[in-house]
């Protein structure tokens, strides 16, 4: 739990943002871990790490697992962490057994993978797999003006590597921007009134519509809310929102997105007002390799333990990975399926077998 520790909130999670001195001293402790495991580390410039384990086939590609450190605001232990650690363990267990696989093994580190503090979204891994340039990303700023490239050399972590190689629910990020005016509380009749913040109270309703209309696997959250002039006794003249659609195919995302903004159209003209809707991300619905699935399958079936299929509702780097390679994921079990959260928590045994299962599968690949 040492990793834990740093940024520990009192509810017993984790507040480390992506590029803070936190992220700092998270980055520095595991990569003193990769090093004691007899790791090479390169980093880079986006800030990705990656832990390698010469092969004795090293001309190989590498067989690479992974996650991020970063946080929530409010966020948990486990979250990604985890997947970084599994790795590490991975690497200690064929240490301790001094096996040597033909393949080299990798371990990564996403950078930015929550977008809490820098958007986009699973930056990282974004950047590696060529979804987005590495100029755009590391211009993007935080809430203090502060950019990627600026935060990466404050903290050390600017890398000199060039980035990339030369399922999953798809996710559609908007942000809706409302402009009424401002007016005063009292004097100002219900019926002249160009309230933005009614308009977005109807639009989170309708984003909740939006995605149980598309049961069983739409998803619609409005995350994020900003009222201006945010004064008790003044009408809110504008109000910015985030909207979050998620469903797992490319037809259901358009479908969502045009029911909404066809509904913002509809609420503009009575209320008097401007309504913008402008979309920031996009991740399409991604199939992962029925090459890595089989070898999880194989690997649980091997261990004896059970499992389901399970589509993600959550946005992951190997989405992005799997654009350049065959990629797939291992869940275990939280309790009461919380993430996000600082309550996360999952059982020591499920934390077992969820590496057991990654050393079984990575085994095989690595023996291809």
């Amino acid at each position: 739990m040492a990793l834990a520790q740093i940024g520990a909130t009192a509810k017993g999670g984790v507040r480390r943002l992506a590029l803070s001195d936190l992220d700092r001293q998270a980055r520095d402790l595991v990569c003193g871990w990769f090093r004691e495991a007899g790791l090479s580390l390169r980093v880079d410039q986006i800030g990705n790490v990656f832990a390698r384990r010469e092969g004795t086939a090293p001309e190989l590609p590498a067989v690479a697992t992974g996650s991020h450190i970063d946080t929530q605001p409010s966020g948990g232990k486990f979250d990604g962490n985890y997947g970084v650690l599994a790795g590490l363990e991975v690497v200690r267990c064929l240490n301790d057994a001094g096996i040597r696989t033909k393949r080299s093994v990798e371990i990564c580190i996403w950078t930015n993978e929550e977008g809490s503090r820098f958007t986009p979204v699973m930056m990282g891994s974004g950047v590696w797999a060529g979804a987005f340039s590495l100029e755009q990303a590391q211009q993007a700023q935080d809430a203090t003006g502060m950019t990627v490239l600026e935060a990466l050399r404050a903290i050390g972590y600017e890398g000199e590597y060039a980035c990339g190689p030369s399922t999953a629910l798809g996710q559609r990020w908007f942000d809706v921007r409302i402009q009424g005016m401002d007016a005063h509380a009292g004097p100002t009749p219900m019926d002249l009134r160009q309230d933005a913040l009614l308009a977005a109270a109807k639009m989170v309703q309708e984003v909740n519509a939006i995605a149980i209309a598309y049961h069983p696997y739409g998803r619609g959250t409005v995350g994020s809310l900003r009222v201006e002039p945010n004064s008790r006794n003044v009408i809110p003249g504008f109000v910015q929102c985030s909207v979050d659609f998620r469903h797992p195919n490319l037809e259901g995302l358009m479908a969502m997105e045009s029911r909404l903004r066809d509904f913002a159209h509809q609420l503009a003209a009575p209320y008097r007002l401007g309504i913008e809707i402008e979309k920031v991300s996009e991740f399409a619905p991604c199939q992962f390799s029925s090459l890595c699935l089989e070898a999880i399958k194989e690997s649980i079936s091997a261990l004896g333990l059970s499992s389901m299929p399970i589509v993600s509702g959550a946005g992951h780097d190997a989405v992005y990975v799997a654009r350049q390679s065959p990629a797939a994921m291992i869940f275990i079990p939280c309790k009461d399926g919380i993430s996000h959260n600082e309550i996360e928590d999952a059982l020591p045994e499920h934390i077992e077998a969820g590496a057991n299962v990654l050393l079984g599968a990575m085994m095989r690949l690595t023996a291809q």
